[in-house]
């Protein structure tokens, strides 16, 4: 017999109007104070649903906070169908409308492990030209693709060797002679590399000193947080130069993206001896910003009490003067652009149609309309990737698909404010709001060559921090901060160009005299050019 699951309530579609009806009949029947009760409970309600329906993102963005959200695509958030401006204007994927299947999903290939050790296995008996022992008649060649074989082992994040030099002591004169360090081993208890793996834990996966202590002792190797944290501080001095290099390199891009997240460092949040009178910013912010120049990206991180614009500032003052202005992407927030400082400014599409996104349960049509076309638009920035179009190309491109739609988008804005068609104090009339005022911004893509669509990259950036933040919840001091801004700007700009990380860091230690000489030649995507001969023995390039 099959079992029936618990069901809820059923639902019902009551109007107010309804509810105060039935009120009315019940008036000879209840008393006063339960009728007052009763009376009391339906206004609230009537109260309740006029908050919602006006003020659906109020709700909808704590309703995520508490549970998440399985996604924002716009299938999931209006359904599959399309509405008439969308369908008219053509889609990017070709007249069938069938997405491709996206690459890289699945079981992992042996070429994906590029960190892996490579063991080249011959053959035990056969060589090439020998005589084939199946037919006897042919000889046998070794082939271009060999069968591949992985196997994965784990160890200890940090693995310790104990060196139990032999000591002799002579009989006569009591002298003690003790054996000599095997080669290469150093006289540092901590090298490089175990400062690298400290900071790429911590800084660059989330793993709070006291965690990977824990994990550490329980594995034989004692590692205690605060012996960590001063491995890490006293390799963030070797690191320097670099970082440095990477900020006044940054100050150079073509396009910047930044924006910030809170943060907490407990130094700050002391009581200040200052005059209480004075007022004092009291918020502490984590600032990404993310430059991109000649296809290369640098991410940098800052925390403290500035905010994105301001940190953005101290940046571009490193700037070039015969540089023209750079394209600036972030939201709306005034704290993005607080600064002196010049540059052409670009919103981000993606935090105006999040706004759509939050009132789409109480407006579907009207949502619609505009997720749907702005996701064509994205379909088109897609193309433009995919065929690694020139800034110029990218540009007569939007131009031609992109910008009737988004002139299509402005009228319709236009016409529901002002043949009243919304309440402009009403969720989607506050979305509304927002996209108009700044349309300038939101649609640079249209007029400057290279200028983004919207800020995910400086988005995807700030992970980082908030990792950081959600794992370890604080900085202690003021530089703790910078050591962690260090390591995450190194860390991640290596990860943006495909470097593998541990090593950045640890050729940046190992080397750290050429490194403060020419930092230049040691960024993340030209560094392997001079380690190479360093490595081989050859004469490096100074």
């Amino acid at each position: 017999m099959k079992r029936r699951g618990k069901q809820g309530p059923k639902r019902q579609e009551l109007r107010v109007e309804e509810l105060k009806a039935i009120l009315d009949r019940a008036r000879g029947v209840l008393e006063a104070q339960d009728l007052e009760k009763l009376t009391a409970a339906i206004d609230t309600l009537a109260f309740l649903t006029r908050e919602l329906e006006a003020k659906g993102a109020s709700i909808a963005r704590p309703r995520r906070w508490l549970f998440g959200a399985s996604t924002e695509k716009t299938s999931r958030v209006v359904g599959e169908g399309k509405s008439e401006a969308a369908g008219a204007s053509g889609t990017a994927k070709g007249e069938s409308g069938a997405k491709e299947k996206q690459k890289g999903h699945g079981r992992n290939g042996a070429e994906s492990y590029r960190g892996a050790e490579q063991v080249k296995v011959p053959h035990a008996m056969l060589h090439t030209g020998d005589r084939c022992p199946l037919c006897e008649k042919g000889k046998v060649y070794v082939q271009a693709e060999p069968a591949v074989l992985v196997r994965v082992k784990g160890i200890a994040p940090l693995m310790a060797t104990v060196y139990e030099k032999e000591r002799l002591r002579c009989n006569a004169c009591l002298e003690v002679f003790t054996a000599a360090s095997p080669p290469g081993v150093g006289s540092q208890k901590y090298d490089e590399t175990a400062a690298s793996m400290i900071g790429l834990l911590k800084y660059g996966c989330g793993l709070p000193f006291h965690r990977l202590a824990r994990l550490e002792g329980s594995l034989g190797i004692p590692l205690p947080a605060p012996t960590q944290w001063e491995v890490v501080q006293r390799a963030a001095g070797l690191l320097e130069p670099a970082y440095g290099e990477l900020v006044r390199q940054a100050a150079q891009g073509e396009v910047v993206y930044n924006d910030d997240t809170t943060m907490k460092i407990l130094e700050l949040d002391a009581p200040s001896n200052e005059d209480a009178d004075e007022e004092e910013r009291s918020g502490v912010f984590t600032t990404g910003i993310v430059s991109t120049a000649e296809g290369r990206r640098i991410a940098l991180f800052f925390t403290g009490r500035q905010h994105a614009g301001e940190n953005l500032a101290d940046v571009l003052a490193k700037r070039a003067a015969d540089l023209t202005a750079p394209i600036q992407m972030c939201d709306a927030l005034s704290s993005n652009t607080a600064g002196d400082f010049e540059t052409i400014l670009a919103n981000c599409i993606a935090h105006a149609r999040r706004r759509f996104v939050d009132v789409a349960d109480n407006f579907p049509d009207e949502c619609r309309h505009v997720l749907e076309t702005l996701r064509t638009v994205y379909e088109h920035d897609a193309v433009a990737r995919r065929e690694k179009m020139t800034p110029e190309e990218r540009l007569r491109f939007h131009q031609a698909q992109s910008a009737p739609l988004m002139g299509e988008i402005e009228e319709w804005l236009r016409k529901q404010i002002e043949q009243r068609k919304v309440e402009p104090n009403s969720g989607l009339g506050e979305a509304i709001g927002y996209m108009r005022k700044h349309w300038q911004a939101l649609t640079l893509f249209l007029r400057e060559p290279g200028a983004p669509l919207d800020n995910n990259l400086c988005e995807r950036a700030l992970k980082k921090a908030i990792l950081h933040r959600k794992n370890a919840l604080f900085y202690k001091t003021e530089n703790g901060a910078r050591v962690g801004d260090l390591f995450m700007t190194l860390i991640h700009t290596a990860e943006l160009h495909g470097t593998n990380p541990f090593d950045y860091l640890v050729a940046l230690q190992r080397h750290h005299e050429r490194v403060t000489e020419t930092p230049s030649r040691w960024m993340p995507w030209n560094y392997a050019e001079v380690l190479g001969p360093l490595t081989s023995g050859a004469n490096p390039p100074r």
